[in-house]
């Protein structure tokens, strides 16, 4: 019991007691209940609110003065942060709190200053992300900003019958001891004014925990005063309006591991820091799973980390695993679940059947069989929950949630039907690769007018953003045709996307996915695919991952396969692939031999796009081999064939090509010291390279361009080239990146 306190309960006995009532007395004329008054006079309780104060000079009869006198004493007993509940302790479960650093920036950005209208702060996000911890964290640090109380409401949403607008509005009139009197008075049809009216009074702070919907919100959220309500759903609630909203997703790995180091000691976690780790990644760096992993090692004190990492590793028991005592991981996910329409469950399950990471909205169609637009309706439906989560255009489930998804669908329906979504899915994948690829390939470009396909490929720049979107899913289900002897389709796949992987150099799975088409090309015993896919394989084993005495191994089975079959033009490109590894092995003479073997063959098989590369690969050769002047005439006269041809050469493969001539000519120059006319050329491949969206080319642009500069004595303009670089991302060549990093480093040193 504080000063305060006493001299307020003194006051107050002293008036009733010359105003000759008895507390029994008081509380019927004042409508606050005898056992309060008790507590008020004896000190047991915090001195009451303005309201309360009130009621008690009203039923004593107090003049001006008197009242005055009171409402004083009662101010000065109520201490910041004082809670109508008569506490201030939050829940459990914040003092070990990590991270969301912006997310409780902005909390408080909200609640600091004056302000006439209340705030309101959605807090959203999957199950197990934190967002009560992070409401309750919040609202321990922001109490003493809120003077008029705190109070914390569960409004139960995951419950089957969870308590109404109607009964919260009561609970929270009663918890800011709202007189019975005057709930009496006001009636039920009353309580949502005086709700209103008390909060528009008074600077509170109202955490809102675990919402169902807007409609079980909309009406305790306060329209005037300077209250704060922060409320908490899995659902994003986007019926409500004028609020805040704050999503949650999972913490980042340091984060995780931090808090994982929290639960299970500093020692613990610095014996084996790679586990710890990897437990943070199989927990998908989810709050609650970290929690449940954490608590787990902490009653195990024999376990190492690394047991558990390895008791986490397997998929189909990682859930059974991320159990500790009577809470489980895949119990939160289950209260979400349960509340979808059949529709959206549906959906969920059979979303843990897409291969890569995200999907699209056709894609997920696929798997349901329904309309594009209502598999686009059911898909936010699931993100509205809570259990999708959005990147663009794209639709990603979080990895736990992929698991307890694929469970239900093990649970839930037969072995039969799970193929055969399965199936539609890679059947439209692959068939949609072909189309998209296509563009690029000469002979083909746009899909023919009788494809009725349901994602938009009418320009070349959308097939490559699907093509790149869909890359994982497409390449799963190209090695699942593979494994089910449907090499017909993998050969087709490959075929199409041959002149498409020159711009996506980078993308990691070309040697993947030509070395399959090999391996089928030659199931299916035709020669000339057989030598066309090895051709492929050799390109991507060369270029893509830079390993060129096993290109030349891949080249020369070309070859054989390509004699065999008395086809030119892939003895040509056997050749033409020779040529390219024997120049990066720095034989030149045996590069210069082979280039032109290509060119001779490629012409007798009249192919025109073939004899142009063998012409851009020659004018390669001959630069690496110290003859920029032979270079740059041989550039000159690929130039002059490119305008020759005209529309004969496909649209991608000649703007490539000019690509491609204007590094040559670029280079020639610089090794000749014509600085001005290097930089020329090589900002106009740059230039090309933007318009393709082509990254890769653009990295080598860039590092041609920053070395011409600084032998030019500009080293301004030289970082700003390495700069632009290092910056590209994973679709860049990681070797040209590394030497752009290098390249800004010595000048940095300099």
């Amino acid at each position: 019991m504080t000063g305060e306190q006493a001299a307020f309960g003194a006051l107050l006995r002293e008036l009733r007691l010359s105003a000759s009532q008895t507390i029994e007395g008081l509380a019927e004329a004042s409508g606050v209940s005898v056992r309060g008054i008790g507590d008020l006079e004896r000190g047991r309780r915090a001195a009451p609110q303005r309201r309360t104060v009130a009621a008690l000079a009203d039923g004593l009869g107090l003049d001006e003065t008197l009242r005055e006198r009171l409402l004083s004493a009662a101010r000065a007993g109520r201490t910041p942060g004082y809670s109508p509940l008569g506490v201030r302790a939050f829940p459990r479960g914040i003092d070990d709190f990590v991270g969301r650093e912006r997310e409780l920036g902005r909390l408080t950005g909200l609640a600091a200053g004056e302000r006439a209208q209340p705030v309101v702060v959605a807090v959203s996000g999957p199950p197990g992300t934190g967002k009560t911890t992070l409401a309750l964290h919040a609202a321990r640090d922001l109490a003493g900003r809120f003077p008029d109380g705190q109070l914390v409401l569960d409004l139960l949403g995951t419950d089957d019958d969870p308590p109404g607008p109607a009964e919260l509005v009561l609970g929270v009139l009663k918890a800011l001891q709202v007189a019975d009197r005057d709930l009496v008075k006001a009636g039920p049809q009353g309580h949502a004014a005086l709700y209103r009216q008390l909060l528009a009074e008074r600077r509170c702070l109202l955490v809102m925990d675990n919402a169902r919907d807007e409609g079980q919100v909309r009406p305790l959220l306060p329209a005037a005063g300077a209250s704060m309500v922060v409320v908490t759903s899995r659902r994003m609630l986007t019926g409500l309006d004028s609020v805040h909203r704050l999503p949650l997703g999972e913490l980042s790995p340091q984060e995780a591991a931090v808090f994982l180091t929290g639960l299970v000691g500093a020692e613990r976690a610095a014996a084996d820091p790679a586990a710890l780790a990897e437990v943070a990644e199989r927990c998908g760096h989810l709050p609650l799973a970290l929690r449940v992993a954490g608590n787990w090692l902490a009653t195990r004190t024999g376990w190492t980390v690394r047991r558990l990492a390895d008791r986490l590793a397997a998929d189909d028991r990682r859930l059974d695993v991320l159990a500790a005592g009577d809470v489980r991981v895949d119990a939160a996910f289950e209260l979400s679940y349960r509340q979808l329409t059949p529709s959206a469950a549906r959906l969920f399950r059979r979303l843990a059947l897409v291969p890569g990471p995200d999907v699209g909205v056709a894609g997920a169609a696929e798997l349901t069989g329904q309309r594009v637009f209502d598999a686009e309706d059911t898909l936010e439906e699931l993100v509205e929950t809570g259990l999708l989560g959005t990147d663009g255009d794209r639709y990603r489930l979080h990895d736990l949630l992929r698991l307890f998804a694929r469970t239900r669908l093990n649970a839930e329906e037969s072995a039969g039907d799970v193929e055969k979504a399965r199936a539609a899915l890679h059947r439209w994948l692959l068939e949609t690769a072909v189309v998209a690829g296509r563009w690029f390939e000469p002979d083909h470009g746009a899909p023919p007018p009788t494809w009725r396909g349901t994602v938009d490929l009418s320009s070349a720049d959308r097939a490559r953003r699907w093509l790149q979107a869909e890359g994982l899913n497409w390449l799963a289900a190209l090695r699942a045709a593979a494994a089910a002897g449907n090499h017909a389709a993998v050969v087709e796949v490959a075929e199409a996307l041959h002149w498409f992987s020159d711009q996506w150099i980078f993308w990691g799975h070309w040697s993947e996915v030509f070395g399959t088409a090999a391996d089928s090309a030659q199931a299916l015993g035709d020669p000339v695919v057989e030598a066309t896919q090895l051709n492929y394989h050799a390109w991507a084993v060369l270029l893509c991952e830079g390993r060129p005495y096993d290109s030349l191994s891949r080249s020369a089975l070309a070859l054989e396969a390509a004699q065999r079959a008395g086809d030119l033009a892939q003895q040509a490109w056997a050749h033409n692939y020779a040529a390219w590894a024997h120049r990066l092995l720095g034989d030149y003479a045996s590069a210069i031999e082979a280039t032109r073997e290509s060119a001779r063959l490629f012409e007798s098989a009249d192919d025109l796009h073939g004899t142009l590369q063998a012409m851009l690969g020659l004018s390669i050769v001959l630069l690496d081999a110290g003859r920029p002047e032979e270079a740059l005439a041989c550039d000159l006269r690929s130039l002059a064939f490119l305008d020759e041809a005209g529309d004969r050469v496909e649209p991608h493969i000649a703007a490539m090509a000019r690509l491609n001539l204007h590094i040559g000519m670029g280079r020639a120059h610089a090794l000749m010291e014509r600085w001005e006319e290097a930089v020329t050329h090589l900002r106009t491949a740059g230039d090309l390279s933007l318009d393709g969206r082509n990254a890769a080319m653009l990295s080598r642009c860039l590092v041609h361009l920053g070395n011409v500069l600084l032998s030019a004595g500009r080293p301004a303009e030289a970082r700003e080239a390495f700069s632009r670089c290092v910056s590209l991302g994973l679709d860049a060549d990681p070797q040209r990146v590394a030497e752009a990093r290098d390249l800004l480093a010595r000048l940095d040193a300099d």
